[in-house]
């Protein structure tokens, strides 16, 4: 089968083929992988998405470092091409979706028969396969951990990447008061389009005015909830709005800062401040996990949120492609 192979960790944006880059050729003698258990699943993968995890991956930098050569990818969506002995619920033919620590980026993967989801009628496979990472982060972020509620106001940093597009969207499933922060005209443009109710250009606003004037506008006191992928200076900033008892919502940190929040002001504040890695609730709590995926589906197959791909590639341009935030189509 085809796969695309890091052999050593590195800059993912370096000039294929050379010697500064991570990745080996695709190829399509890479070996195809074996049922691994009776309860195993081969699902032959239509779509896969490429996350910011797997950049920081491929570079080293993330939080868990696989040993070296891997296969890339986490969250993906395709067709159940084998099954084993033990599998009940699931045969081939099948359209699912799930997410995985390495392997996407192939022709096939294996996974458990628990860690596959069926992908409802209605849904696009391409949809579905960048759905778990991204939309996952938020829904357990607001729904679980932040416990968001109608009526409630949550700004949104980094609001136009892949986690803030979630995030804003169910946001306003919730039916909370949504802010959004971005840079540049188009992405405002979008945001309001799904549905924020105040968007902010970081690149020529000042973000705590633009806030504050919009919450007295509203007749609104302050934000309840943070929602923070970008860490450094925005996130100091955006802690003057936060109102008595507010969450914040610790994502990641894109602009390679991680912010400072005082334990004394916390306490005085009563802020509940949230980490939250999501991967690890498939070891931790993974029936969170289960019940999170299964409603996002739901809303997928109702129209409650879209999933917005901006470019597809096949699996053979994604050495040339991989610097680009893409789905990657691997069944055209």
């Amino acid at each position: 089968m085809e796969a695309l192979v890091v052999r050593r960790l590195g800059d993912p944006t370096a000039a294929p083929g050379g010697e500064a880059s991570p990745f080996a050729a695709v190829s399509g003698d890479h070996p195809l992988p074996e049922l691994s258990s009776p309860t195993a699943v081969r699902v032959r993968v239509a779509a896969t998405s490429l996350n910011f995890a797997t950049f920081l991956q491929v570079q080293g930098k993330y939080q868990e470092r696989p040993p070296l050569p891997f296969v890339p990818g986490s969250d993906y969506a395709g067709v159940v091409d084998a099954v084993g002995p033990g599998v009940r619920g699931l045969r081939p033919g099948d359209r699912v979706c799930s997410f995985a620590g390495l392997g996407s980026f192939a022709d096939f993967v294996v996974a458990e028969e628990k860690q596959l989801f069926l992908v409802p009628d209605g849904c696009d496979l391409v949809a579905a396969g960048a759905l778990p990472v991204a939309f996952g982060t938020s829904h357990l972020a607001l729904v679980h951990r932040a416990q968001l509620k109608a009526g409630q106001v949550l700004l949104v940093l980094g609001a136009a990447g892949g986690v803030g597009v979630s995030a804003v969207q169910i946001g306003k499933v919730c039916r909370a008061v949504v802010i959004a922060v971005a840079r540049g005209v188009e992405k405002l443009q979008y945001l309001k389009s799904i549905g924020a109710d105040h968007v902010i250009d970081s690149s020529k606003d000042n973000v705590i005015e633009s806030a504050k004037s919009f919450l007295k506008a509203r007749g609104l006191k302050g934000v309840d909830v943070l929602y923070d992928p970008v860490g450094g200076k925005l996130t100091q900033d955006s802690l003057k709005l936060l109102n008595w008892g507010a969450h914040v919502l610790v994502i990641g940190f894109a602009s390679g800062d991680v912010p400072v929040i005082r334990a004394n002001i916390a306490l005085v504040k009563n802020w509940t401040i949230h980490g939250l890695y999501w991967g690890s609730y498939s070891t931790h709590r993974p029936q969170v996990l289960i019940d999170s995926l299964n409603e996002l589906l739901s809303w997928l197959s109702k129209g409650l949120i879209t999933v917005q791909i901006s470019h597809r590639y096949r699996l053979a341009e994604l050495e040339h492609t991989i610097y680009t935030t893409a789905l990657l189509h691997l069944d055209e």
